[in-house]
């Protein structure tokens, strides 16, 4: 029983349902990556590269994919004790053939990227002509897997690499409000500098405190205006040109 209730809570903090809401402190950050990439994912066919996969949480909503490969760093800022990869490579080279992918999909990694034109580089090999590239990437967030934390990019500023690195660019979309953003920040403010470091006492004030704050993030959301100049997350579909 307790390896099942384990393995539903590493799925809730992925593909979130509302049991989320109750024990996530970042539920808003990954309840819009979860609505965006499920909304996207049935476009993502062939055979798929999973670009830093680590547990290769969104796997299962890639129904059209033929093949789903994951690739990671060894050396990254969290450890790879559940990670489900397939292949490790330097962060230099990808250890594929040219044109060897349908599609290339990355979640929340590119911000771990120092070198990111390089990668694109790499990304454009390894995809066949007309290929699709799927990532997401955060942009109102704290630091995290510190050292290996080096970037934020605005939609215009991933917008300018891909077309940089010679990607035309299908669609762009922001998973939050403003609002959301705003109220994500503080709830993760009191999660990781306020409340507890003790496990116990830590899911008793998520339960009285931040369960709340979810809820009312959301209800006041639903009657706010909505602007999106501050979001949490950016997805990206972009395509390798046919030559």
């Amino acid at each position: 029983m307790f390896n099942e209730i384990k393995a539903r809570l590493q799925r809730e903090a992925f593909l979130t349902t509302p049991l989320a809401i109750v024990i996530s402190p970042v539920y808003i950050i990954r309840r819009g990556l979860y609505k965006n990439i499920l909304q996207m994912a049935p476009r993502i066919t062939g055979d798929v590269l999973d670009l830093g996969c680590g547990r290769k949480p969104y796997e299962s909503l890639f129904v059209n994919a033929k093949s789903y490969t994951g690739v990671d760093v060894e050396a990254s800022g969290h450890n790879h004790k559940n990670s489900k990869v397939d292949y490790y490579y330097d962060g230099k080279t990808l250890p594929f053939p040219d044109n060897h992918f349908d599609a290339v999909v990355s979640f929340e990694v590119f911000e771990h990227v120092f070198n990111i034109d390089d990668v694109f580089v790499e990304i454009r090999r390894v995809l066949k002509p007309g290929g699709q590239l799927f990532i997401t990437l955060p942009f109102a967030l704290y630091e995290h897997e510190m050292p290996f934390d080096f970037a934020r990019y605005t939609s215009c500023g991933i917008k300018h690499v891909f077309e940089k690195n010679k990607f035309e660019v299908l669609e762009i979309s922001k998973t939050t409000t403003y609002f959301m953003a705003v109220c994500q920040l503080f709830i993760a403010y009191l999660a990781q500098g306020v409340l507890p470091k003790n496990a116990v006492v830590s899911r008793f004030f998520q339960l009285v405190l931040i369960f709340p704050l979810n809820i009312i993030s959301i209800l006041f959301n639903a009657v706010l205006p909505k602007r999106y100049e501050l979001f949490c997350n950016c997805v990206v579909l972009g395509k390798k040109p046919n030559y």
